[in-house]
């Protein structure tokens, strides 16, 4: 059945747009559909209109209010729209080409075949972007989106721009009459009135205006304040007396807290700072107990020592917020600071009273319905239309759960080793985004949803089956989270987690994804991972001593091609697969960066984003973790505010990225007293493992681990098969460890590369003189050149090393005052202590085209 669409375009003198409008939109829309103009116009945009559309192949229709009509501003006219649109979709846009009418027919068919009610063109999803904007723009819209989607955490957890003009909408799943708009965020009354609806996002560019002036100031910020306030009380029972009982009892608090600062140091003559201190204790026991008396009488959700607590720890917080948040309004958003101070004590009110209202003081909830267990519902699959079969059963609460909340928009496939769907963007496996080709069951399901309670400890359960939970001490407000083992894992993430993807990716999914592969008889091995001169080699290294900046010299100065960083999938034989995760920029890897890569402004962030996110942040962390401190929230907190310098390898430096290649040499880079060294197989293998739980070092990874179950085998019985697979991998290659003082691996990794194929070259049974004199050239110091990393003794695995005493079963550097030449095989003279060349190489070296040895 074809699908017709109509377009709604609110406008306001926006004559100059017309035309360049029409052009672009109506080659993208289909026969059957219809362009609405609902204008709002005092210039000539109506006539304009009608002019440009006498010619349009598609239906083109006005819609003028008069200005009495118009005081419900944009929303009111996409409203109006919307009652008159004709189209199975109906896609909202503004006027002034900042919306791309390119990206409408994707907007539809991402609707019809995923079976969504709304789709929103989003600026801060994927690849989306809002560069046009100004930075006094930019900010205010950033603090726009965090403020509304603090409002309304649960309803816009599948929306990353609901501040967005550019969205299509199933018109049908819409009732207009429910609607309440007011200034420019139609999308928010949409999306909050009528829920729930099944959501998407697509990504796309902002655009710069054509003509024209935007509409966008003071003005509509006021109202963005004000339809929230609306929204929220319409949409939650009882909230506005509380509201109102609440704000009177803060203003009671203000009284409070100036009689006794002026009574502690005007009096009794106590410093000011000191006073200040004990007047805001005093304020938060009296506020916290009016709103025990006479807001919340007997809230019995937790203990009254708990409430307390994370009142007091609530207000403190947001006193610490206040004065940022003005400093950034003010030099950032160019807001005058009386403006600023007054949205701040507004915005923090907001939030502290959602805060209170829904978690600190929130009664247990009581109701009459049926349990879960007696509410009979249709199974359908996920994405998929309910076909009215009639197959309906009885489902137990966590699948009714699960159920009722629906589409999960972020799909990921990690070749050979899971699919992923979830609520939550995970930004490091962006490069596996799939998210329109796999429609679930999926291996691993992350969603947002309360887990836990306060307490006064950090508490792991397991039920000794497949459920295991994490708790923190602030309950609801910190990073808890729950996994249910099965076919298919089921992740419930804090609402905390879901503002700091990166903790819940690398604390969490990533170590499920590391036993999931093991299962499926792969690994994902904590390396490094490039492809140099036709040749896969692995990094491995302990956290933080080096590989970042190694493999990116490699790519830039040695022309290495990209698979991976931090984690690579290899198979039993030896194949390496691609796992570009964005790379994480330590202080020390700095020097790694191509600048012109970056802008000014992340060269900035780079440089405090580098030094909290680096050994010695972590080590603190670390620190921290052993006392009873709820240290995942701290973590996640930190990159909320603060986020990890992480950059995509070709925003750092030119390079392309290989998909697999058969890896036959790995480095384990250490840093210390220069030397090269084989490594035996069994420890080898030690090395390795350790260097992957390394990865793992920060909590709740050790006491999650023991608690898993996957594929029928317990955490002991998964790790011993990684073990095994590993030692399948070291039969095809060679392990070596690289010792620097210098940071000096890429050299010395890509002359050793050289060295091993000269040494093949020679050992080849029917050799080619010519292609044998390239490659020992290839690896033959310049005049008075030595090597700068000695070898150590040359016992391995048929490839030694010669030593001083120019002994071993291969080529090689001696240990004299830690310099050698390059190849060095048994039995070489020494002239000055040092080794030199043998006269094999000395013969060979030098070999022109259609020469031949003496």
């Amino acid at each position: 059945m074809t699908t017709t669409t109509s377009v709604v375009v609110p406008t306001r003198n926006e004559a100059g747009n017309v035309a360049e409008l029409l052009r672009r939109l109506v080659p993208q829309l289909p026969m059957g559909s219809e362009i609405i103009f609902v204008d709002d116009s005092d210039d000539a945009t109506v006539e304009t209109i009608e002019a440009e559309g006498r010619s349009s192949r598609v239906a083109v229709r006005v819609h003028h209010r008069e200005p009495g009509d118009r005081g419900d501003g944009l929303g009111g006219a996409v409203a109006a729209g919307l009652r008159i649109a004709s189209g199975d979709w109906v896609v909202v846009m503004d006027a002034d080409l900042q919306h791309p009418p390119e990206l409408i027919p994707r907007l539809v068919q991402v609707g019809v075949e995923n079976h969504c009610d709304l789709v929103v063109a989003s600026r801060y999803d994927g690849a989306g972007d809002a560069e046009s904007f100004g930075r006094g723009r930019a900010v205010m819209s950033t603090w726009a989106t965090r403020l509304t989607k603090a409002f309304f955490p649960k309803r816009l957890a599948k929306i990353s721009d609901p501040m967005s003009g550019f969205f299509a909408v199933r018109r049908e799943a819409v009732d207009v009459s429910a609607l309440r708009p007011h200034g420019f965020k139609i999308l928010l009354e949409i999306a909050i009135r009528c829920a729930p609806l099944r959501t998407t996002e697509v990504s796309f560019h902002f655009g710069r205006r054509f003509a024209g002036e935007s509409k966008a100031g003071l003005r509509e910020c006021v109202r963005l304040l004000v339809l929230l306030t609306r929204l929220w009380f319409d949409t939650t029972s009882g909230t506005r007396s509380r509201m109102a009982g609440f704000a009177a009892i803060g203003a009671s608090g203000l009284v409070v807290n100036t009689v006794v600062l002026w009574f502690l140091s005007g009096v009794l003559g106590l410093h000011y700072a000191i006073g200040a201190v004990l007047a805001t204790v005093a304020s938060t026991v009296w506020n916290w107990s009016a709103l025990e008396a006479l807001v919340y009488p007997g809230a019995g959700r937790t203990t009254t020592v708990r409430r307390f607590t994370a009142f007091g720890a609530l207000n403190a917080l947001a006193l610490v917020l206040r004065v940022p948040l003005i400093a950034l309004l003010v030099e950032a958003g160019g807001v005058n600071y009386l403006l600023a101070n007054l949205i701040s004590l507004v915005g923090l009110f907001l939030a502290r009273f959602a805060v209170s209202d829904s978690l600190i003081f929130r009664k247990p909830a009581t109701s009459d319905a049926p349990t879960p267990a007696e509410v009979s519902v249709t199974t359908v699959s996920e994405g998929a239309p309910s076909e009215g079969t009639g197959a309906e059963r009885v489902v137990p609460a966590v699948a009714r759960r699960r159920m009722h909340e629906g589409y999960l928009r972020y799909r990921y496939e990690v070749p050979g080793v899971a699919t992923i769907g979830s609520e939550v963007p995970l930004p490091e496996l962006q490069w596996f985004l799939t998210p329109f080709v796999t429609r679930g069951p999926f291996d691993i399901e992350i969603r947002v949803g309360v887990v836990g309670r306060l307490r006064g400890h950090v508490r792991f359960s397991s039920d000794g089956g497949d459920e295991s939970t994490y708790e923190e001490h602030l309950g609801a407000l910190g990073a808890n989270f729950r996994i249910e083992m099965g076919d298919t894992i089921h992740v419930t993430a804090g609402p905390l987690l879901e503002h700091s993807p990166h903790v819940l990716y690398t604390n969490i999914v990533e170590a499920l994804l590391r036993f999931l592969a093991v299962s499926r008889g792969r690994l994902l091995l904590h390396s490094a991972c490039v492809q140099l001169d036709g040749i896969g080699v692995m990094l491995s290294a302990r956290t933080d001593t080096g590989k970042t900046g190694t493999i990116l010299r490699l790519i830039r100065e040695q022309g290495a091609t990209f698979l991976s960083d931090d984690m690579t999938i290899v198979h039993p034989d030896g194949t390496a697969h691609c796992f570009p995760k964005p790379l994480t920029i330590s202080h020390h890897t700095l020097r790694a960066v191509d600048s012109r890569g970056l802008s000014r402004t992340e060269w900035r962030k780079l440089r405090l984003q580098s030094r909290l996110h680096s050994k010695e942040g972590r080590q603190f962390g670390l620190r921290l973790s052993q006392m009873n401190l709820p240290i995942m929230t701290f973590n996640a907190l930190t990159q909320a505010v603060v986020p990890p310098p992480k950059y995509d390898v070709d925003r750092l430096v030119p390079c392309d990225v290989v998909h697999e290649v058969a890896v036959s040499t790995l480095f384990v880079i250490e840093r210390g007293e220069n030397r090269i060294e084989d490594v035996p197989r069994g420890q080898a293998l030690d090395e390795l493992i350790e260097n992957t739980d390394d990865a793992y070092g920060f909590p709740p990874f050790s006491i999650l681990a023991p608690s898993l179950r996957i594929g029928g085998l317990g955490y002991e019985e998964l790790r011993a098969r990684e073990r095994v697979l590993l030692d399948r991998v070291l039969d095809h290659v060679r392990v070596r460890r690289l010792v620097r003082d210098d940071f000096g691996w890429p050299a010395e990794i890509r002359a050793l590369l050289a060295r091993d194929r000269a040494e093949r070259a020679l050992s080849a049974p029917a050799l080619d003189l010519s292609e044998a004199s390239a490659l020992v050239a290839s690896t033959m110091p310049a005049p008075g050149e030595l090597l700068t990393t000695p070898l150590a003794n040359g016992n391995g695995n048929g490839n030694g090393h010669a030593n001083a005493n120019g002994n071993g079963n291969g080529h090689g550097a001696d240990m004299t005052n830690g310099r050698g030449h390059r190849g060095q095989p048994e039995g070489n003279e020494h002239v000055d202590g040092r080794a030199v060349l043998p006269d094999r190489w000395r013969e060979i070296g030098p070999l022109h085209a259609g020469e031949s040895p003496a």
